[in-house]
């Protein structure tokens, strides 16, 4: 019933959006207002700016996960391993990444070298973390491969978009909302109620990506990835997924040529979109 759809949708987006600001709120708490310490980096703009946003993601999602009515136990343990899992192997990239390597492509040829980067190491953890992920919710090998493989690298193509203030969160409310939509559309509860889940608590931090206060950071972009792409495979039939798993494939390899940022530039219908809430380009 739609209905009912909508209303675990509330439920999870509104769970969601209130622990993500409660613990955004507590992660910054009594922060120095300098923004120093481990948690900072510049943004494109070289002003410090806080990562904590992605662990208050992590935080408000998980919540979300956990106490949204709807979610079959399976369903409920796959959300909380994908947020949780890419979240924190995201976390282990913002706190002790080098720039020795970059790019997907930079990663592995450098651990072909025998180099293991932190950007290795997470990307290898988040392959993981989307077979398991996909195993909790798949029918047979060949289709935790590939919802496995969605979501790993939904997480990781998400995180390519996080180079501007609210454009990974733009872009994951872009592609979450048919989702939801859909889902709501066809009386589906549990899909309504896990695609709210990381669009609620994206929405709920979208100002202070926007105010270039904070951004997500491999945490909360990963952890976003994920959870959309988790989504994306719970309600997708197998022609969907197959499309939705090339469509990230072939931006993953076009971000190895090309510079998002310049091609959204470009556009003035994208790059509308891009500026929408954010201060003017200095």
């Amino acid at each position: 019933m739609p209905a009912r759809g909508l209303l675990y949708a509330l439920a999870g987006a509104a769970i969601g959006a209130a622990a993500a600001r409660a613990a955004y709120a507590a992660f910054t708490r009594n922060r120095p207002a300098e923004l120093s310490g481990r948690w900072t980096r510049k943004n494109h703009r070289g002003e410090p700016i806080t990562l904590l946003e992605g662990p208050a993601f992590v935080a408000g999602a998980g919540a979300a996960a956990a106490l949204t009515p709807g979610l079959p136990g399976r369903l409920r343990l796959a959300t909380l391993v994908a947020g949780a899992g890419t979240g924190a192997l995201g976390a282990y990239d913002d706190l002790y990444g080098t720039t020795s390597a970059k790019g997907f492509k930079g990663h592995l040829t450098a651990l072909t070298r025998g180099e293991v980067t932190s950007g290795a190491v997470k990307i290898l953890g988040i392959g993981a973390t989307g077979l398991v992920t996909a195993a909790l919710v798949s029918r047979g090998p060949a289709d935790t491969l590939v919802n496995g493989a969605t979501i790993a690298g939904a997480a990781n193509l998400a995180n390519l978009f996080d180079l501007r203030p609210g454009r990974a969160i733009k872009v994951g409310l872009l592609t979450g909302g048919p989702l939801l939509a859909a889902s709501i559309f066809r009386g589906s509860p549990a899909a309504a109620a896990l695609a709210a889940v990381p669009l609620g608590a994206a929405a709920a931090l979208l100002p202070e990506d926007l105010g270039e206060r904070a951004m997500l950071g491999d945490a909360g972009a990963n952890a976003l990835g994920a959870l959309l792409g988790l989504a994306a495979v719970t309600q997708l039939g197998r022609p969907g997924r197959y499309a939705v798993l090339g469509t990230v494939v072939a931006l993953t390899a076009a971000a190895e040529k090309v510079s998002f940022t310049k091609v959204i530039a470009g556009n003035p219908v994208l790059n509308r979109l891009d500026m929408l809430g954010r201060r003017p380009v200095d």
